[in-house]
């Protein structure tokens, strides 16, 4: 069964709905503590071959890693308001990065695309008298 690994989830309500989509989409569900933030994504979905790493490292983000890219996960998470920012798909190359370091580049993608979007218009509605 496919995994989706949980980074600071800490709402108990949000971190429910998140399961139960998970579930329904046929994902097993692993929520990640602070003592392994520092071990390779692959070590966290339990591939086998890898090896724990050592060291001890930190975020407080929320973040969900899914081994397989979800659909139907990440439309019930949208459909039930449980929205996580910072999300990933498990790929060859994030695969061996630390769970701290995949936060990390997915915080500055984030902020990238926030920059970047496009700015929602300003409505100045005039006053009727």
């Amino acid at each position: 069964m496919p995994k989706v690994l949980l980074f600071n989830i800490i709402d108990a309500d949000k971190r429910m709905k998140i399961r139960v989509a998970a579930l329904r989409a046929g994902l097993e569900v692993t929520e990640v503590g602070e003592a392994d933030f520092a071990q390779p994504i692959r070590y966290l979905f339990g591939l086998e071959g890898f090896a724990p790493a050592e060291g001890t490292e930190t975020f407080s983000e929320e973040m969900l890693v899914m081994q397989a890219l979800s659909s139907p996960l990440l439309d019930a998470m949208r459909a039930s308001g449980a929205t996580v920012a910072l999300k990933a798909v498990l790929t060859e190359q994030n695969s061996a990065w630390s769970a701290a370091a995949l936060c990390g580049e997915l915080r500055r993608e984030h902020e990238a695309m926030r920059a970047c979007a496009p700015k929602k218009p300003v409505h100045h509605h005039k006053k009727r008298k």
